[in-house]
């Protein structure tokens, strides 16, 4: 046997395992703590920030050595256990062979070391890790543009290997060590999810949007700003596509109270501030940076035939982030409450089919395919989104919506009522 081709593939092996654990610790190196080393005076601190502010052509090179080093120790051991010493020994067993020390001494073990000591590794080989940079750089811009070719897709300028992915693993390590709790990961990850999550996903739909028209006085408006919980309302036009601006609530009070008489004698047009259109398809943290400049709470989001999709405000945003903000009065209520025989509080939530079923209410069959919920039915009847106090008859019941939760103000449960027929009133008022 050549202990000199044994000695070749061991060393290979070793050096794979070495590129691996550079690799490992390059991706796991904080650049906020390698620039307060720089800051001090640190050489190689400043070496390794050069590196990662524009990590790319390292890691590139990085993964490109480990996989030629790979290769070559495989190649060399082939040619030694299964050529040289001429017993018999399979191609197969070599691979099986290589398989698990490859998996320890260039996968588990580099891996492992990088992460425990990335810091002080990656400061340690900062020059190398340059060198080899500049060395394979051109070499992995080439075969990257080749593989972005024949691969289907846009593909990754820079190559796939260098991306800022490993934030959400580090994440993922610092939630199972207990470093943060459970509710500050979820909210780090969600801030990462911003960056691809689009406004149609977060927005409040049109159907389900609160809005006054033009035409209507101050008082009106006051009245549905209270009822409603809002103090920002679209107003509209023709109709709901046609949002000419929005109205503020303090700007009702400020001009009712220098002016008493106009809460009746002037219109919502007069008090109404220029609206802010988005696309509905724009990027979430795009448009949370454009209404921080624009110092704009609220935006009409538009579809792509350039009709109203819904509105979106910071809160709404903020929300993506927090999760859903409730205040004190929130309850969580059962689906159906019965108060007396002609008296039913169910969740607006609730299945039209079941509610029909319940109180025995005939619908038509279109108003059936129309709405699946009993807010849908409520909303569909008043043609607008029903706010707490809003009311319809329908086959002999009195829908009353009630209490809105939440910060959106949701309609959460609706008084059913059975209204009382001629025979009925005269016999109780006898």
């Amino acid at each position: 046997m050549n202990w000199y081709s044994i000695i070749t593939v061991v060393a290979t092996l070793f050096f794979a395992g070495v590129v691996a654990m550079l690799r490992t610790a390059l991706d796991s190196t904080s650049l906020t703590l390698i620039e307060e080393k720089a800051n001090n005076g640190s050489k190689s601190a400043n070496r390794l920030v050069k590196i990662l502010r524009k990590p790319a052509p390292a890691v590139n090179s990085l993964v490109f050595v480990q996989l030629a080093l790979t290769v070559l120790a495989t190649i060399l051991a082939t040619e030694t256990l299964v050529i040289e010493t001429r017993r018999g020994l399979s191609v197969l067993w070599v691979v099986i062979l290589l398989t698990f020390v490859g998996y320890i001494f260039i996968g588990v073990a580099p891996a492992t070391l990088g992460r425990q000591h990335s810091e002080k590794i990656a400061l340690f080989f900062a020059r190398p890790i340059a060198l080899l940079g500049q060395l394979f750089a051109p070499l992995t811009t080439a075969l990257i543009f080749i593989g972005n070719a024949i691969t289907p897709g846009k593909g990754f300028r820079q190559g796939p290997f260098a991306s800022t992915s490993h934030l959400r693993d580090l994440l993922d390590i610092a939630e199972a060590d207990q470093v943060i709790e459970d509710d500050e990961a979820q909210m780090l990850h969600s801030v990462f999810d911003l960056g691809e999550t689009h406004v149609r996903e977060v927005m409040v739909p049109r159907t389900e949007m609160v809005w006054i028209e033009k035409d209507r006085t101050l008082r009106q408006a006051v009245s549905l700003a209270l009822r409603s919980g809002f103090s920002r309302i679209p107003v509209i036009g023709e109709d709901s596509d046609d949002v000419v601006g929005i109205i503020y609530l303090k700007d009702l009070i400020k001009r009712i109270f220098e002016h008493r008489d106009s809460e009746n004698n002037e219109r919502v047009d007069s008090l109404t501030r220029p609206p802010y259109f988005i696309p509905d398809s724009k990027l979430v943290y795009e448009l949370l940076k454009e209404m921080q400049t624009a110092r704009v709470h609220l935006a009409i989001a538009v579809d792509e035939y350039g009709g109203t999709a819904g509105l979106i405000t910071i809160e709404d945003i903020l929300e993506e982030i927090v999760g859903e903000i409730s205040d004190e009065f929130d309850r969580d209520a059962p689906e159906v409450v019965q108060i007396s025989d002609d008296s039913y509080r169910v969740s607006s939530r609730m299945n039209i089919d079941d509610f029909s079923d319940l109180i025995e209410l005939k619908l038509t069959s279109d108003d059936e395919e129309a709405v699946d919920t009993v807010a849908g039915l409520m909303a569909l009847k008043l043609e607008r989104v029903a706010i707490p106090g809003s009311s319809i008859v329908i086959d002999g019941w009195r829908l009353t919506a009630e209490s809105g939760v939440g910060r959106r103000n949701r309609v959460a449960t609706v008084l059913a009522e059975r209204e009382a027929t001629t025979e009925e009133e005269i016999a109780e008022n006898q």
